[in-house]
């Protein structure tokens, strides 16, 4: 019994309570210092999902395809990224649903603080802190290489920024949409990139996902000025309580703070698309050579392929004969 309870510590969420319903008693959950053992359990999880993934199914793909180094990289961190995307996606499209989060939008800022969560809910934010911990070993077992680092640092950065600050800050209900809608957008991504890799000419997956991630950015920057510009400040307890873990909706009451966050995520999300815009005009414009150096391969090859122009005139018993029927070529002169 006492390794039982050790090891529910590593498996199960902690810190269980029962809440009063209508209909009865409801256990949820909230977070704690124990929440960490369980992290590191799942970290490792995690680790052994991605090396099985990597053996059964990438390495088999990359000896078909003989990919180059470079090549090669990209093609398992896709190929990693693809697979996680789709099941949080999935995960996570039946959290919210079953919640209800997506049919009662009110419901993102109703009740705030959140401090107690339904069990589906806290377990998936602890799966995607542990999946984003475990990307930092596996920066070391895959051998990335050393100028790919920053970009893979960052992006784990802030991902585990947006993570541990809706678990911490209670804001579960929004952070669970806003990242549904990010993987969606990364899913099509690193999808169409897999497809480039085994098919070069094949853009269609990138133009999808050019839509899909505009729409998602919409979607995104339209839940920041709901929930942040009209929900928060409508919280009927607007008083400053760390221990019912009302941290900062107070400080939405002020309508200079509450402008001043929605124009730092205004000026955030319009970098994102900029970088988009920069990355679409690029690839148009590598688009556009590879098919002007195409054309221009083309036509040389048809020059070449032309036969030489013969000289003016038909023939006549083997006998080039010039357009008047006279021989072209010069009489000599008898000598006198």
């Amino acid at each position: 019994q006492v390794t039982a309870k050790t090891a529910f510590v590593f498996i199960l969420p902690q810190y269980n309570v029962s809440v009063p319903t209508a209909d009865g008693e409801l256990v949820q959950y909230h977070y704690g210092l124990k929440d960490l053992v369980t992290i590191l359990f799942y970290i490792l999880i995690a680790i052994i999902l991605h090396a099985v993934v990597q053996e059964y199914a990438l390495d088999k793909i990359n000896r078909r395809l003989h990919l180059s180094k470079v090549k090669h990289s990209k093609f398992n961190e896709s190929g990693q990224l693809v697979a996680f995307h789709i099941t949080s996606v999935i995960w996570c499209l039946y959290v919210v649903v079953t919640e209800g989060y997506i049919s009662n939008p009110r419901s993102l800022w109703e009740n705030y603080p959140h401090v107690y969560l339904p069990f589906q809910v806290k377990f998936f934010y602890l799966c995607q802190l542990a999946y984003w911990l475990h990307a930092l070993p596996e920066l070391y077992f895959q051998k990335v290489r050393k100028e790919e680092i920053p970009r893979q640092l960052r992006c784990i950065a802030l991902y585990l920024v947006h993570i541990t600050g809706a678990y911490l800050l209670n804001l579960t209900r929004l952070g669970l949409i806003l990242l549904l809608l990010q993987y969606l957008a990364e899913f099509f991504f690193h999808m169409a990139r897999l497809v480039c890799f085994t098919d070069e000419n094949n853009e269609k997956l990138f133009n999808v996902w050019a839509v899909v991630f505009v729409v998602t950015r919409l979607f995104t920057l339209t839940l920041y000025i709901l929930v942040i510009g009209f929900g928060l400040p409508r919280v009927e307890n607007q008083a400053l309580d760390p221990e019912r873990g009302n941290f900062f909706s107070f400080l939405f009451n002020n309508i200079l703070f509450r402008m001043s966050v929605l124009l730092l995520v205004c000026l955030f999300q319009a970098s994102v698309m900029w970088r988009f815009i920069h990355f679409q005009l690029r690839r148009w414009r590598e688009y556009w050579n590879e098919q002007s150096s195409r054309k221009r391969a083309a036509s040389g090859a048809k020059q070449q392929a032309k036969p030489l122009k013969r000289d003016s005139g038909y023939h006549e018993n083997g006998v080039v004969k010039a357009e008047n029927g006279t021989s072209p070529r010069t009489k000599k002169l008898k000598s006198p």
